[in-house]
């Protein structure tokens, strides 16, 4: 049944579905899984996650192609991601194929909330797992549950790209052999006072430079860096404390194989900033979202590329890549899994 949701005037935010998968692990292995249509979890009070927060997420997009397939866009990818979080808080791996096949269960289970195709909204999906059992002294949890629920969102850019204004932090987002490199929810609880904050002073985001040195970019709260050089060539900052990017990973791929242009992932100092003729984030939700304006301690770096519209190597990439996810260009051999 076609749901009665008004696509263009969806917000990112949490609309219930019907359908979420659930798969219980307990004496050391996952049962077969679930669909349910309880939206709701019941813990006990000394859960593992409520007292050390033992839990890790991904997140990935579904949505209708021009010839009205609905498909996803490189779930194995987050699969892969999940199973190295996981690892790093010695919880145990959800297998590969069978997360695979319950981002697919739940996507077909509500197709019916699948945005249609030009609506510019997408049916995001979020698998993640967490500690289960009571666990008191500090050790981790022994049973687990691992679920994926489904919302549509709308379009991020509402109204047109608007480039950000972004400030540097004062505050660290991870330490230098800590978890910024896994997709754990404790590193997002450790960025909620700096964006909120940031947000206090007129800031749409932070940028986090290396907790070590504080010389080189490493990421925002939420995305990855990409920057533009004036002659052309794309820079993605390299450290071993910020989260690989899929769709960093991908745009990386279509700015060599599609666009030919030349690629570094290479370490990125800080005074290197004002150089760049373009800055992007790059994340799940918009893909690309311009910088405009970079703002250290009251020392602007405007970007050549200005406050009005994406930079034109940016917009090339951002074109192309939503290009492939939508099937209007042709995508690489994978990196398209169609649901229905």
């Amino acid at each position: 049944m076609a749901q009665n949701i008004d696509w263009s005037n969806l917000g990112f935010g949490y609309v219930q579905t019907d359908y979420r998968y659930v798969s219980n692990f307990k004496d050391g292995a996952w049962d077969e899984g679930v669909l349910t249509q309880d939206a709701n979890i019941v813990l006990n009070e000394c859960a593992g996650v409520l007292q050390y927060a033992q839990t890790v997420f991904e997140g990935l997009k579904a949505y209708r192609t021009q010839d009205g397939k609905i498909v996803c866009f490189r779930p194995d990818l987050n699969a892969d991601r999940m199973v190295d979080s996981a690892k790093r808080l010695e919880m145990p791996a959800f297998p590969k194929e069978k997360f695979i096949e319950a981002v697919k269960k739940v996507v077909a289970a509500n197709a019916d909330f699948v945005p249609p195709y030009g609506s510019g909204a997408t049916l995001y999906l979020r698998p993640y797992m967490f500690g289960s059992n009571p666990v008191i002294g500090v050790k981790p949890a022994s049973e687990y549950q691992f679920r994926i629920f489904c919302t549509p969102v709308g379009p991020y850019f509402k109204g047109g790209v608007k480039p950000l204004t972004i400030k540097v932090s004062d505050f660290d987002r991870a330490a230098p052999n800590g978890t910024g490199h896994i997709k754990a929810g404790l590193n997002y609880a450790m960025s909620l006072h700096a964006i909120v904050t940031a947000h206090e002073e007129g800031f749409d985001e932070n940028m986090y430079l290396d907790s070590k040195t504080r010389t080189k970019v490493e990421e925002t709260g939420g995305a990855n860096f990409l920057f533009v050089t004036k002659d052309g060539k794309v820079v993605t900052p390299k450290s071993s404390s910020i989260l690989p990017s899929i769709t960093r990973r991908s745009l990386i791929y279509v700015a060599k194989e599609y666009l030919g242009l030349e690629v570094e992932e290479r370490e990125v100092y800080f005074d290197e900033v004002k150089d760049f003729a373009e800055c992007g984030l790059c994340g799940t939700a918009a893909v690309i979202s311009p910088v405009g304006k970079i703002v250290d301690h009251g020392k602007e770096i405007c970007l050549p590329s200005g406050m009005s519209d994406m930079g034109p190597i940016t917009k090339k990439l951002y074109e192309t890549l939503t290009g492939i996810q939508m099937g209007r260009i042709e995508a690489p051999e994978g990196w398209i899994q169609v649901i229905e």
